[in-house]
């Protein structure tokens, strides 16, 4: 891989499903940033919004001197005949090559950085057998790694939930001491690495109301979370909990820590999307590379009708350039 000094600006966004509003956030997305955020577009130029000025390139770094005039297109065929809001599955098998083809320009460091827009599950698995659950899970495939974390992160707030997509009656037994801390040592990890955070504060909720009020709603704080912090805390780690998640999320309380680690999903979504719905960023944390995507799905009820809003990808696309700044000036001071 090519040293920092010679890492590319230039991000790769891989289309996500073509029929979905990828195509349009996309097109939207270049025309508002322009070079202030260059990057590649991965995917098949006939699904871009008619009219959009765009430009084959070769590379990802080709992208840069011609983003201000032309969305740059990396061409990658799709041999369905797509329909805005109806996906085909003769394109599943190019949607998913699209993703790998990105994660192999970031890997050989022809690319900063990956975003990528919304796919939609169900059609990769009808189309192309696709075996993992979401984009996240293959990624970490692609990157060779076992775990994953998923941040949401806007500028009013980031949030990690511990579990992610499970029925609530099933939290407390995914809940260990394990993933619980490997959730805080990633995410305290990509803080200094992609965030440039020194050192990190984490605030931690509990899984109960009032954080269990001792013990009186709910033994997992005194049983399982508060050891698993202290034993984290001996090791140098500036942690805050278990907190009432109810008092967690006000401007006050929210300037005194860099991420807040949920127990469940919801728990983690609800306050950004409520603070901060348009400019919410997933970001996966943990991988080998740089990744990022906007908060939303394929959104097939608005595809193709010019309604859909570019603000998270815009916000990915920034973030992303942002994170592959940090890690490559990391890894220069590390040489």
């Amino acid at each position: 891989m090519p040293s920092p000094s010679q890492q590319p600006a230039a991000l790769a966004l891989t289309c996500g499903e073509p029929a979905g509003v990828g195509p349009e956030i996309a097109a939207k997305a270049w025309d508002q940033l322009r070079d202030k955020a260059p990057f590649a577009y991965i995917g098949d130029a006939r699904h871009l919004p008619e009219g959009t000025p765009w430009q084959h390139v070769d590379t990802p770094q080709a992208a840069v001197s011609i983003c201000r005039e032309a969305l740059p297109v990396l061409h990658h065929r799709f041999p369905g005949a797509t329909r805005p809001g109806a996906p085909d599955p003769a394109d599943a098998g190019s949607v998913v090559s699209a993703i790998a083809r990105a994660v192999q320009l970031v890997q050989d460091g022809a690319a900063s950085g990956l975003v990528t827009c919304p796919i939609h599950k169900k059609a990769l698995k009808d189309g192309a057998d696709f075996a993992y659950p979401g984009h996240t899970e293959y990624l970490a495939a692609l990157g060779g790694v076992k775990r994953v974390v998923m941040m949401l992160a806007s500028p009013e707030l980031r949030v990690v939930p511990a579990t992610i997509h499970i029925a609530l009656a099933d939290v407390p037994a995914h809940l260990t001491r394990a993933l619980l801390q490997e959730t805080l040592r990633i995410t305290h990890d990509a803080l200094q690495r992609d965030f440039a955070t020194p050192q990190p504060r984490l605030a931690v909720a509990g899984l109960n109301p009032h954080a269990g009020e001792g013990g009186a709603m709910g033994q997992e704080e005194i049983a399982l979370i508060a050891p698993a912090l202290d034993e984290m805390r001996a090791h140098g780690f500036d942690i805050m909990g278990p907190l009432s998640a109810d008092t967690m999320f006000h401007a006050a309380a929210r300037a005194n820590y860099d991420a807040a680690i949920c127990m469940y999903h919801d728990q983690a979504l609800i306050p950004i999307k409520t603070l901060d719905f348009d400019r919410g960023v997933n970001v996966t944390l943990g991988l080998p590379f740089v990744r990022t995507s906007p908060d939303h799905g394929t959104a097939f009820d608005i595809a193709g009708q010019g309604r859909a809003n570019p603000q998270s990808l815009i916000e990915a696309l920034l973030l992303a350039q942002d994170m592959a700044a940090n890690r490559a000036k990391e890894m220069q001071d590390d040489d």
